[in-house]
């Protein structure tokens, strides 16, 4: 299963408000684990750069301004993804911005049905405190001490480890599941799952109880008002 693990930095928060794409980090995962192959792409945003995302990823209009525009490296960077699944902790504010550079070329924009959030999965496996990508490295023991600034490569590749930690761990499953029968990430949605029934042994396994110690519950069990729900087990 081929994955890409994914993280964006830009110039403010909102596309809508004349915001642009500054740099694209992607790491290539086959069933959870980098391969080494990776995509790193810094893009002129053709216009300032506030000192509020200067003091975040460290990328100024200066070092920009000699960078391709996006529509010059957007087959490259599609090429990479692929149909490959976008894994992003905060998927909706990265893929504002990737659609709307698309957009802005005439490139095909990418689906929601192609992205996993991993904020969201975070959330779902810890649902109190926080899951941001740092409360998560610490949470892990994943090593962000290079993380001066936000960078989207850097990024990407501290995401893949979270991801794969996420889902279990190297040791994913622990060789008790077959691929097959794990957890189906692209199901991840809000809708309830449908539990499959455990199966059952052939042959109940012997009570480790002794003659007298069941006589004696039978006893204690009689004196109860109520008819409590171990009964049914002691028949």
């Amino acid at each position: 299963m081929r994955e890409i693990s994914f993280d964006t930095e830009t110039t403010g928060l909102n596309p809508l408000d004349g915001d642009r794409l500054v740099e694209i980090g992607g790491v290539e995962l086959i069933n959870f684990i980098p391969t080494g192959r990776t995509c790193h792409l810094y893009v002129n945003p053709q216009r300032d750069m506030p000192e509020e995302a200067f003091r975040i990823h460290g990328l100024s209009a200066e070092f920009l301004s000699d960078k391709p525009l996006f529509a010059d490296v957007a087959d490259e960077f599609l090429e990479f993804v692929g149909d490959s699944r976008l894994v992003i902790h905060n998927a909706p504010f990265d893929m504002g911005f990737i659609n709307m550079e698309l957009g802005r070329c005439n490139k095909p924009k990418i689906s929601n049905t192609q992205v996993l959030d991993t904020l969201k999965l975070a959330r779902r496996k810890f649902p109190t405190g926080s899951v941001s990508l740092d409360a998560l490295c610490s949470r892990f023991g994943v090593d962000n001490t290079k993380r001066v600034y936000h960078g989207a490569l850097l990024d990407a590749e501290l995401l893949a480890e979270v991801y794969l930690e996420l889902n279990g761990g190297k040791q994913k499953n622990l060789g008790l599941m077959p691929d097959d029968e794990a957890l189906d990430l692209n199901a991840l949605n809000d809708e309830p799952k449908m539990r499959i029934a455990a199966k059952q042994r052939p042959a109940p396994l012997p009570s480790v109880l002794s003659e007298q110690e069941i006589e004696e519950h039978a006893k204690f069990l009689a004196g109860m008002k109520s008819d409590p729900a171990w009964n049914k087990y002691l028949k």
